[in-house]
């Protein structure tokens, strides 16, 4: 595909109240060379005079592919009319260079009132899809475009809500009313294209997700559109665990850095935080609950979170140093233990970790620890071995996994590590997120050229999830960096999005 690409563009006047309205949606495929860019429509109205129209990202179709959508509507005032009959081409910046689709310099046109026009390369389409599912929904309406010239016969959706254990079949119905049922348009010559526009509903139920592809049947071919092989998908709200060390306020500018941490909680929509190095002030002992950085981070999110934070020792001879678990839902349930021999608060090898019990629409129960363990010479073993036995104790058969996040103090590869995923039944998840595979080859092939995988990385916080639990990471990466929210700690910080089996 060229970098920048028009699928469709749809183009009504309606009226509604006695008030003149136009509205125009633009929709495109767009390469993804860089989390930073930025697309737009370039466009003129019927007078010549041209603007630009900013385009925002839509939804992913794999690693290297993404929708965007441009969508305005203009209403008729004494002062303004509708911009009627337009010009317009589609432009996309990143790292400084600059790409087009113009239509191969002759620009693209979409009369007033015309209705959906797909792009010349294209013979079905879905169009209006949207890649969220809305809570308590339970049907989605399918729209399927389809060419006049392939002589549709039959259009039909097949799809699944199991990620493909079984498939259904819904019959898509040829809608001859759709103008003037929902565009109730004044049309100049409505469809005039020649697209026809096909709907079906399908009955979801209480499914998380729905996975779909279009099938048209022609007198004498059939045609496809399964979304370039990666099907289309409608889902709600994936589960989003972040993790970071905090560093026990030795930060310079610490106070902005905190403000840096909650305003990625909140714009990066997080669910559940594991914070490791948490501290307050010592107070004699007392403790200053005002100092605590999990409190002052929670107290600036937009709505705080549910907190739950214990300390295990003296940290840098003045503060209570501890862990801490945020999480969007309440925490059903709550505990602490030490998982060290040692639990002298003067012992910075005394470990203490923290456990939540939430449970997550379309999950069901989860139960998340935050835990940062000793180095392997310093007591990793025993830590990790306690730590073990009371996450097992806790994974009843009502409980749907269970997520180990923190700083474990043991890189990829390490004996620590192997320990973790190999002899413990646990799996990295940001590995796991990232090199599809290479778990499965790493610790049961035992190909040495995976073995490598593990030469770059210098990782030594994870979230890692007991196996056979009953959900999956889908997406990792790492946060507070200089190309994102910048260096808030010693240590960065990693999000894994999580979707249910």
């Amino acid at each position: 595909m060229n970098e920048i690409q028009l699928q469709y563009v749809k183009n009504v006047i309606a009226r509604q109240k006695g008030q003149l309205y136009q509205e125009v949606t633009f929709f495109m495929l767009v390469k993804n060379y860089y989390p930073h860019k930025q697309c737009e429509v370039i466009w003129s109205d019927e007078e010549g005079n041209w603007s630009s129209l900013p385009a925002f990202y839509h939804s992913a179709i794999n690693q290297d592919e993404e929708y965007w959508r441009a969508h305005i509507v203009f209403i008729t005032s004494i002062e303004k009319s509708i911009p009627g009959n337009i010009k317009f081409a589609l432009r996309y910046q990143v790292q400084g260079k600059e790409y087009w689709d113009n239509n191969h310099g002759l620009n693209y046109s979409s009369q007033a009132d015309s209705g959906v026009r797909l792009a010349p390369n294209y013979r079905l389409l879905n169009v209006g899809f949207e890649a969220n599912l809305c809570e308590g929904q339970k049907q989605v309406l399918i729209n399927v475009a389809v060419n006049r010239v392939v002589n549709a016969k039959v259009v039909t959706i097949h799809w699944t809500i199991d990620n493909w254990q079984h498939t259904r079949t819904t019959e898509c119905v040829f809608n001859t009313n759709y103008w003037d049922r929902h565009l109730q348009s004044n049309a100049r010559n409505p469809n005039q294209y020649g697209i026809q526009l096909w709907q079906g509903l399908l009955n979801i139920g209480n499914a998380f997700r729905l996975q779909y592809s279009l099938c048209c049947h022609t007198d004498d071919q059939v045609l496809w559109d399964n979304n370039y092989g990666s099907y289309y998908r409608a889902c709600h709200s994936a589960f989003k665990v972040m993790i970071l060390n905090l560093h026990c306020y030795q930060e310079d500018n610490q106070d902005s850095k905190f403000t840096q941490i909650a305003k990625a909680i909140n714009e990066q929509n997080i669910d559940v935080v594991c914070f490791q190095e948490v501290a307050e002030f010592w107070n004699d002992g007392h403790g200053d609950w005002d100092t605590n950085v999990a409190k002052i981070i929670n107290d600036r999110l937009d709505r705080p979170y549910h907190l739950y934070t214990d300390w295990s020792h003296l940290g840098f001879d003045k503060y209570q140093e501890g862990v801490a678990i945020l999480s969007k839902y309440p925490l059903l349930e709550q505990d602490s233990t030490y998982i060290s021999s040692s639990q002298s608060i003067d012992n910075i090898h005394s470990r203490k970790v923290v456990m939540g019990q939430v449970d997550v629409p379309y999950f069901g129960l989860l139960n998340i620890y935050s835990a940062h363990l000793s180095w392997w010479e310093d007591g990793f073993f025993e830590q990790f071995e306690r730590l073990n036995d009371w996450v097992i104790d806790k994974q009843t058969k009502n409980v749907k996994g269970s997520l180990l996040c923190g700083d474990f103090n043991i890189t990829p590869g390490s004996e620590g590590y192997n320990l973790v995923v190999k002899a413990r039944h646990y799996e990295d998840q940001f590995l796991l997120a990232n090199n599809h595979g290479a778990i499965q080859k790493i610790f049961k092939v035992n190909d040495p050229y995976w073995q490598n995988k593990y030469s770059d990385d210098y990782r030594i916080d994870y979230i890692f999830l007991i196996k056979k639990s009953q959900l999956e990471a889908v997406s990792g990466y790492v946060l507070f960096t200089d190309e994102d929210y910048g260096r808030v700690s010693d240590h960065c910080g990693y999000v894994v999005t999580f979707e249910p089996l």
